[in-house]
């Protein structure tokens, strides 16, 4: 059976046409209206329906957002995307396109097309992380989302940064009302300003990246600042869970330092004689999350 799937970013809604194989028949994407959410709704009725007649006929829909739906009122919260909270989005959607609409974090949503048929097939207990301009994560075991009864599992990024003091958290408030963390540590902007503030001019992650591999001894800084931060904030994760497979997606999972330093960082702070976990970059990249989404519709 076709189905569709949505992937609702910051910055662009991306859609996918799977059929029953997994193969993507068609993906498309545009641009995220900002800040407005009827306009949002809008663009995502538009793919859906250009999908629905490429397929010829009426497809499940499954949407990976950011955020959650609170398990209290029904409603989206803790979105960074700011416009969806409060508002009744798969609710919305399903008036809108007449149809059920299944919905999960992005996060969730490329751990389940990881565990499915990406860098963790296979795997007992997958935890799936976005390293981007936010800090994400899902949980997947035997191919299940793992929501959790407050419909927060996954959420590292909003657990208090480690080995941070008082000091450290209050100066780096949190869109989400808290403070110190992980994200506001180790997402792509934080990352941008500790190199800024080394001195000389700024530059996005990918040009530090860029700057580090060449011997640039500034960006080598912030690349092992990364590194260090990372498996600081994974380890709780794995005295947690003890993952099979942990899975890498966002930009900067596309650093190769993480793959090289943090397995060992990671080792050297762990509960245990060994860490033998595979740290894995998603076999699917960028399209992870709107191949989970499609993967959901019929979930």
């Amino acid at each position: 059976m076709m189905r569709i799937g949505i992937d609702l970013g910051g910055t662009k809604v991306a859609a996918c046409l799977m059929d029953a194989s997994g193969t993507e028949v068609e993906r498309p994407r545009v641009s995220t209206p900002q800040g407005d959410y009827a306009g949002t709704l809008a663009v995502i009725a538009q793919l859906v329906r250009r999908l629905d007649a490429v397929a010829k006929c009426e497809c499940p829909l499954g949407i990976g957002y950011p955020g959650s739906v609170s398990p209290r009122t029904g409603l989206h919260r803790n979105a960074n995307s700011t416009c969806l909270n409060g508002r009744d989005l798969i609710g919305d959607l399903s008036k809108l396109l007449r149809r059920n609409v299944r919905g999960a974090n992005d996060a969730n949503c490329l751990a389940l097309s990881e565990a499915h048929d990406g860098a963790a097939a296979g795997a007992h207990v997958v935890f799936a992380a976005i390293l981007g301009t936010g800090i994400g994560g899902g949980v997947v075991v035997d191919g299940r989302i793992v929501v959790g009864r407050n419909a927060v599992a996954g959420e590292w990024g909003h657990t208090q940064m480690p080995g941070t003091d008082a000091a450290e958290r209050r100066s780096r408030p949190c869109y989400c009302g808290l403070f110190g963390c992980t994200e506001q540590f180790l997402a792509g902007p934080a990352l941008e300003h500790e190199y800024a503030a080394l001195g000389g001019e700024a530059a996005a992650m990918s040009v530090i990246a860029e700057r580090a591999a060449a011997g640039e001894e500034r960006a080598k800084r912030v690349i092992e600042l990364l590194c260090t931060r990372l498996a600081d904030a994974l380890v709780g994760v794995v005295h947690l869970i003890d993952p099979d497979v942990i899975v890498l997606g966002g930009g900067l999972s596309n650093i190769r330092e993480i793959y090289e330093r943090v397995p060992a960082l990671l080792g050297e702070r762990l509960f245990s004689d060994a860490f033998t976990t595979p740290l894995r970059s998603a076999v699917h990249g960028d399209a992870s999350g709107v191949r989970g989404a499609a993967r959901l519709a019929l979930s």
